[in-house]
């Protein structure tokens, strides 16, 4: 069975940088596609990056474009996410997802009813403050 672990959650102060790591045990995830979604109190969750199991072709929201990037490590099963410039607004839990048979482009819709992904970690917080 898959698990996956969230670390390198924090405090930052706007326009510094975070890294994200998810390291999975119990099965590799060279052949899942894997996203980082993130979450606000009263919010749905959304998916903000993803990298696609096959080809390793990335997607993510305007909202992250250019200041988010997200790699794999298949040989020590890891996927980090790499935040800069980071802004109040991505303030939020981190969930690190993988998915084994759905697309990358299935994250971006609505969680309500995509119900993307069939691993989730348990989370880490994000928070951007001055």
């Amino acid at each position: 069975q898959l698990q996956l672990v969230e670390s390198g959650g924090g405090s930052v102060q706007p326009g510094g940088s975070l890294r994200l790591s998810c390291e999975a045990s119990g099965k590799s995830l060279e052949h899942y596609s894997v996203a980082w979604y993130r979450q606000v109190p009263g919010n749905e969750r959304e998916a903000v990056i993803c990298i696609e199991r096959d080809d390793d072709y990335t997607q993510s929201t305007d909202s992250v474009e250019g200041r988010f990037t997200i790699s794999r490590d298949n040989a020590k099963m890891t996927v980090s996410l790499q935040m800069s410039d980071l802004k109040p607004e991505d303030t939020a839990v981190y969930f690190c997802v993988a998915e084994g048979t759905g697309p990358c482009a299935a994250a971006f819709l609505d969680f309500r009813w995509s119900r993307w992904g069939d691993h989730w970690g348990q989370g880490t917080q994000v928070t951007v403050s001055s």
